[in-house]
């Protein structure tokens, strides 16, 4: 593709939009190993829920590093970073099979956090980047890529499991490599900067701007933020705990999953449409509904809940991204590494506390109070400042 496409910011991108999003979707679906084999760990190790919850920490809190990476990325181009996400991440997943002990399992989660971190922050704004006026949709994409590797994820590793054992899981290695060099024939002169790095402001005068959208916005994630944890990362023990098959209990995760690729998709371009307020009232509204008929209900009833609690649980990722973005356009990277570093910083408390919750009283328990609290975040969402859709039009019509 000429050069002179790749710098076009008029326009939506479809190819170079898609590719990300399919790098993405590789990624994502190696790091979606771990929910599924926790119940596996868990017995093979003797685990308690608390540390089985430290190892999903060990594979998020490298995302505190986003801001730093985003803060590069606004003025160097770190597209490699992405480039070998796939490679790296899926090489780290995979020798989980393999770990010798709980050690091991740690380090090996901190690698594929680390590049996982890398991954999260600049791709997100590569693909804003080429899609010109239509910021929600690009996020869009980028998040059905995730949602779809998390949806195959699960399924991947306990069928590898089947057929390969627990100990055959290395040879799962090939995907990512091959992800990787496919990124690198599609995306090897997509810039990973700004075209103008003198516009981007210094750190200390950005943060300082950030900080109206920052504050309610961290509010808003660790209100959300339980119930998600709930149903992508404890949904197979859950499960599993009240006499389900470990297949069956990684099938119901890429249910949600699943269901989530038509939520990303239809979350940021409805927002880019109705407005990225009512989209987030109406999914923080059902999400924690449909959660406790989820709970109420049982035998094949709960599937269709489950497809229902991914299309509006997993619909907000987007919607937020582009109004951080957009909210920013002169340190998007920045911005949007600060913003996935407090989500992933929230998460991984997060993750401990329900498992620490699950251990004290039962996941069930646990999962009931996720979706209140997830109603109670309901008001911070007027709290948080939306540019005006004028305005953003108004943008894409000077740049064009």
């Amino acid at each position: 593709m000429p050069m002179n496409q790749v710098a076009d910011t008029s326009r939506f991108q479809t190819g170079r939009v898609l590719t990300i999003s399919l790098g993405h979707a590789m990624h994502d679906t190696y790091t979606a190993f771990l929910a599924p084999l926790l119940p596996v760990l868990i017995a093979s190790l003797s685990l308690s829920k608390t540390e089985a919850g430290l190892l999903v920490v060990c594979l998020q809190v490298p995302s505190l590093l986003q801001p730093l990476i985003g803060h590069m990325a606004d003025r160097f181009s770190l597209r490699y970073l992405v480039i070998l996400a796939p490679a790296v991440t899926a090489t780290a997943m995979s020798l989980l099979g393999v770990a010798p002990g709980y050690l091991a399992l740690v380090l090996l989660l901190l690698v594929a956090g680390t590049s996982s971190a890398c991954m999260h922050a600049v791709g997100p704004v590569m693909a804003g980047r080429v899609s010109g006026p239509n910021l929600g949709r690009g996020m869009s994409f980028w998040m059905v890529g995730g949602e779809l590797g998390r949806t195959v994820g699960p399924v991947a590793i306990v069928s590898a499991i089947g057929l390969l054992t627990f100990e055959g899981t290395p040879w799962l290695v090939l995907g990512g490599l091959l992800a990787s060099v496919g990124l690198y024939v599609r995306l090897r002169d997509i810039p990973g900067r700004p075209t103008q790095v003198e516009e981007a402001r210094p750190w200390r005068q950005a943060l300082g701007r950030m900080r109206p959208l920052l504050v309610p916005l961290a509010g808003f994630v660790a209100t959300r933020v339980f119930l998600l944890v709930a149903v992508t990362t404890y949904l197979p023990t859950f499960l599993s705990g009240e006499g389900s098959s470990l297949w069956h209990a990684g099938a119901a995760l890429s249910v949600v999953e699943g269901a989530g690729v038509i939520g990303a998709l239809l979350g940021g371009s409805v927002s880019d449409r109705l407005g990225r307020r009512s989209v987030l009232f109406a999914s923080m509204s059902a999400a924690p509904v449909l959660m406790l008929l989820f709970l109420a209900a049982d035998g094949w009833v709960r599937f269709p809940l489950l497809v229902l609690i991914g299309v509006t649980a997993l619909s907000v990722t987007p919607v937020i991204m582009a109004v951080v973005q957009e909210s920013f356009p002169e340190n998007r990277a920045l911005a949007n590494g600060i913003y996935m570093a407090i989500g992933f910083g929230i998460r991984a408390g997060a993750t401990v506390l329900l498992g620490a919750a699950g251990d004290w009283w039962g996941l069930r328990p646990a999962f009931y109070a996720s979706a209140i609290l997830c109603l109670l975040g309901l008001p911070l969402i007027l709290r948080l400042p939306m540019k005006p859709r004028s305005s953003r039009l108004d943008t894409v019509s000077a740049r064009s």
